[in-house]
């Protein structure tokens, strides 16, 4: 199938396993209006493949995701309407990764921030490199950590240090972030991807209607975990969008 998400998303075909790259190396994967778009449609898109079984997601280049690109949240902050319907994205986002029936192994290739970090951890397994970090910093910048952090990592992660490294946005190092429940394995950077496909290559092979099913039933607990939480984390996250600490935080960045 042609991919309609290129450049900003890439999909590559490896046997019965989908690579799905996130592709703005340039700028270490920040997301954009189009990148944005793709994260939220891109996981039906695979699982529509007849052939596909299983998908590696990763970054292209040194990083995983930096998360928002500023000139987007610049755009957003200034277009309620463009913002409204961004973080109806967002919920997509989140929703279609937790309902996607094709197990997805997360390949955290380097640093993997904001948004960046919330798709990370809602893959089905993820493998982090050595050299990786993660880190929600939407408070710091002025913004309800809304489209995963808040509503997803109560699910996965003890309360006490999910509260801890969302209100701070503090690094979580690859160690930090298996003992926390939010990736399964620190991974050689050398290794990453090979050991993200292996595992990928062995899920595809599993009997298709008991994975299948199976990885529905176990995220049955995280689809009810998160919609009230998720409703109200985006809706609070459009409105700090217009407060001063958010506006000035952007200006201050792209005037830098």
């Amino acid at each position: 199938m042609e991919n309609p998400f290129a450049p900003e998303i890439l999909v590559e075909a490896h046997g019965p396993v989908r690579v799905v790259k996130m592709n703005r190396p340039e700028q270490l994967n920040a997301v954009n209006a189009r990148l944005h778009h793709g994260l939220a449609r891109v996981w039906r898109f695979v699982a529509e493949d007849p052939e596909a079984r299983a998908v590696v997601f990763t970054g292209e280049g040194r990083g995983f995701s930096a998360g928002g690109d500023m000139a987007f949240l610049q755009e957003l902050r200034g277009n309620p309407a463009r913002r409204r319907a961004s973080l109806e994205e967002a919920a997509m986002i989140v929703t279609e990764m937790i309902d996607c029936p094709l197990p997805i192994v997360g390949a955290v290739n380097g640093p993997a921030v904001g948004l960046g970090c919330s798709v990370a951890v809602l893959c089905d397994i993820v493998y982090i490199a050595e050299s990786a970090y993660i880190a929600d910093p939407h408070v710091g910048v002025g913004l309800t950590a809304g489209d995963g952090g808040a509503p997803a990592w109560p699910l996965l992660a003890m309360l006490l240090k999910a509260k801890e490294y969302l209100l701070t946005g503090e690094r979580i190092s690859p160690q930090e972030a298996v003992a926390m429940g939010l990736a399964n394995r620190v991974v050689p950077d050398a290794e990453l991807m090979e050991r993200a496909m292996a595992l990928a290559e062995k899920l595809a092979k599993q009997p298709q209607q008991a994975i299948r099913t199976t990885k529905k039933a176990i995220n049955m607990h995280l689809a009810r975990g998160v919609r009230g939480p998720l409703e109200y984390a985006l809706a609070a996250e459009y409105h700090s969008f217009d407060t001063p600490e958010h506006g000035d935080f952007v200006d201050k960045f792209l005037n830098r």
